[in-house]
């Protein structure tokens, strides 16, 4: 993996790391209006708000597809994401549909393949504490400009 040492921030909650777009995999396809608003928002603030979260061995985005997407639209070439061990028991996915069944191998998998996941597929949820909670609690606020994540 290409690390970029010229920002790492330690939060109470988790490292973020900046690292090269091409290092990580995605395992969803993105909503395009979604998309498009997203980028859209980040665009108009400047600077992107919260990491994405990407398991530390596969280099698969567990949360933020659509900010991974916007920000490569946007023409950067690093995102700042909070490495974590996707085998881990206190991390667990879910099917955000009841009638479907996904397993962390089903995300991997998707992660190393052509065959994305439908936007929106997988719900990943970290133990914190006594009680589950979804994995965007461990994305600290780091508003980093835009200008530190192009090439």
């Amino acid at each position: 993996m290409r690390w970029v040492t010229a920002f790492v921030l330690s939060t109470s909650q988790a490292r973020v790391d900046l690292v090269e777009v091409s290092e990580l995999r995605e395992h969803e396809e993105v909503d395009p209006r979604h998309l498009k608003a997203l980028r859209a928002k980040i665009q108009a603030d400047g600077v992107l708000k919260r990491p994405i979260v990407v398991d530390r061995t596969t280099h698969v985005i567990l949360d933020g597809e659509h900010r991974f997407n916007a920000l490569k639209q946007l023409g950067c070439t690093r995102v700042p994401l909070i490495f974590v061990d996707y085998n881990s028991p206190s991390i667990q996915v879910k099917a955000w549909r009841r009638q479907e069944r996904l397993t962390k191998q089903d995300v991997i998998e998707a992660g190393a393949t052509d065959r994305k996941l439908r936007p929106k597929t997988s719900r990943h949820e970290i133990l914190v504490g006594s009680r589950l909670r979804h994995i965007s609690a461990l994305q600290t606020r780091v508003d980093i400009p835009l200008e530190q994540l192009r090439g």
